[in-house]
């Protein structure tokens, strides 16, 4: 069995050590901030098997200016961060072609078939039990035909992953459902599909703690990896280095620097997100509510809820706009007016996104000892358990062929 580096413990690298774990390795973690918060504790803590649409969409023309020009909308970019990004940006448009979106859509379902199972089976690994609900979620809309347009693709989308209920309800119906909702509304989607975590950071240090018990866990900063014939080998800013017999880059936003380290291009940017945090808050939901329309979801957890989402582009060291957290808890407000107006607490995290919304999986093409885990953007959650079982196949020898959608050869 392998010495097996991993950089990056986060979601995507604990994922990936059980498994290398399960199967015999030995493993080392290197996390730059252990016990810190990443983007892995801030999402909004869904098993979202029905989200298999890229973020690029034929639509995107269109609607980008209007987003654009909204400094606290779905969507915004740090202006002065534009240069740096364009190149991912151009991408993006192409990817928003019709041929493009149709074989993202392929490679998402591809992962998304088997992560409920793939969720279960890691759980086992983590002597994890009772940390996901089958709860479904609502997803609001402002007029029919948005409400319409939802409910027949996420239709589509059920058929393509197996199966699952979907209902198109009116406001009347939504709001028995999740007695909250007292705004104004033209309709929902019911989506049976998605099931709801544990407080996020608690089922990360759970998984850490699982980790922690059979593998070495080191808080360092990695500054680059270099290969030679004895191993590959991780060094730290501070100056310490670390051999392995293979290694995992799986550093989420801060895999890019060290992909360019051995050798490789990749476009990979930070979709910065927002969320605020209730603890016992005084308005409850019964379940997940996404205000489509407006890019944000709010999740209730265990005496809390969390109201997050967004997309913000822009350097991963940019500071933080935390009025963005304000605007999505004011809209919000439209639609649930007893959420309250102080008392929660704001955070950002930085999404690691490719252009295409298919995540890089993959080895290194000059070096197999080398795999990459990262770019997994709104769905690393999700995809965190399935991904952990590619990379440990990937190692083996055991590739899927449909795993090829995901090298990082598509950004040479």
């Amino acid at each position: 069995m392998a010495h097996i580096g991993i950089v990056g413990g986060g979601i995507i690298g604990c994922a990936t050590a059980l498994h290398l774990l399960d199967r015999g390795h030995q493993v080392t973690v290197i996390e730059r901030d252990a016990g810190g918060l990443p983007a892995s504790v801030g999402n909004a803590g869904l098993l979202g098997i029905p989200g298999i649409n890229p973020i690029a969409h034929p639509g995107m023309l269109l609607a980008a200016p209007k987003w654009l020009l909204d400094p606290l909308g779905p969507l915004t970019v740090r202006w002065r961060d534009l240069p740096s990004l364009m190149p991912w940006l151009t991408r993006l448009l192409l990817a928003s072609r019709p041929a493009q979106v149709e074989r993202s859509r392929q490679a998402l379902t591809f992962l998304m078939q088997t992560a409920a199972a793939d969720h279960g089976a890691m759980a086992k690994m983590a002597g994890i039990t009772g940390h996901i609900r089958k709860t479904g979620a609502l997803k609001i809309f402002d007029t029919e035909t948005a409400r319409d347009r939802a409910f027949a693709s996420a239709v589509e989308n059920a058929r393509l992953l197996g199966g699952f209920a979907v209902e198109k309800l009116d406001a009347t119906e939504a709001r028995r459902r999740v007695p909250a909702l007292q705004g104004n509304f033209a309709g929902a989607v019911f989506n049976e599909g998605y099931q709801t975590f544990e407080y996020p950071l608690t089922f990360l240090r759970r998984l850490q703690a699982s980790i922690r018990e059979r593998a070495a866990f080191i808080d360092a900063a990695v500054s680059s990896i270099a290969w030679s014939d004895q191993g590959i080998s991780v060094r730290t800013e501070a100056q310490n280095t670390h051999l392995f017999d293979k290694v995992v880059v799986a550093a989420g936003v801060w895999s890019k620097p060290l992909v360019e380290r051995v050798g490789l291009h990749v476009l990979l940017e930070t979709e910065r997100g927002y969320n605020t945090t209730f603890v016992n808050p005084r308005v409850s939901l019964e379940m997940p509510v996404f205000f489509e329309e407006h890019g944000f979801v709010a999740t209730p957890f265990e005496n809390m809820l969390r109201v997050g989402g967004a997309v913000e582009l822009a350097k991963p060291d940019a500071s933080a706009n935390y009025a963005r957290a304000a605007a999505m808890r004011k809209k919000m407000r439209r639609y649930v007016p007893d959420l309250p107006e102080e008392g929660g607490t704001e955070w950002m995290g930085r999404r690691p996104s490719t252009p295409d919304s298919v995540p890089v999986i993959g080895l290194h093409p000059g070096d197999p000892r080398i795999a990459f885990a990262f770019g997994h953007g709104h769905l690393g959650l999700t995809f965190s358990a399935t991904t952990g079982r590619h990379v440990a196949d990937l190692f083996a020898g055991q590739a899927s062929p449909e795993l090829d959608a995901f090298s990082i050869r598509r950004f040479q």
